[in-house]
């Protein structure tokens, strides 16, 4: 297998992370479960494709804001995410964030229901990307 191969499988094992982690966000939001977990699922289905874009770039971290930080930057202020879709993935951070540290924190079904249509919008937008941009086939989500 060629290093390329090597990076295209990677990149669609990261999207079907991310593609796992926003059905189990749906599934617990939609069952009435723990809007914490929904919070974190969201974030770690964004967070994911993340990964599978910058496995296609020069650059890694072991952090999450190295990763968000080079996301912003080369991704939507570069122009190739919207800025709306930029936001939502820190938005998703921050909430979760928040429910997974902070004491008290109590997140509400208004915060994380647009975080999961944002979330499916944005997961899709990066398989796009990663089809047209690097020949990546990836299998779209069903609803």
């Amino acid at each position: 297998m060629s290093t390329e191969e090597k990076r295209k499988a990677l990149a669609r094992y990261r999207l079907q992370q991310a593609e796992e982690s926003l059905e189990e966000a749906r599934y617990l939001f939609a069952g009435g479960k723990s809007l914490r977990s929904v919070a974190n699922r969201i974030y770690y289905g964004m967070f994911y494709a993340v990964l599978a874009l910058l496995i296609f770039e020069p650059y890694t971290s072991s952090k999450h804001t190295g990763v968000l930080a080079y996301f912003n930057k080369r991704f939507v202020k570069g122009g190739i995410f919207p800025e709306s879709m930029g936001r939502t993935l820190h938005k998703a951070y921050d909430l979760r964030q928040r429910g997974d540290y902070r004491e008290y924190f109590d997140i509400s079904r208004e915060q994380v229901e647009p975080l999961l249509e944002g979330a499916m919008r944005f997961i899709a937008f990066a398989e796009t990307h990663l089809a047209q941009n690097v020949g990546l086939a990836v299998e779209q989500a069903k609803d």
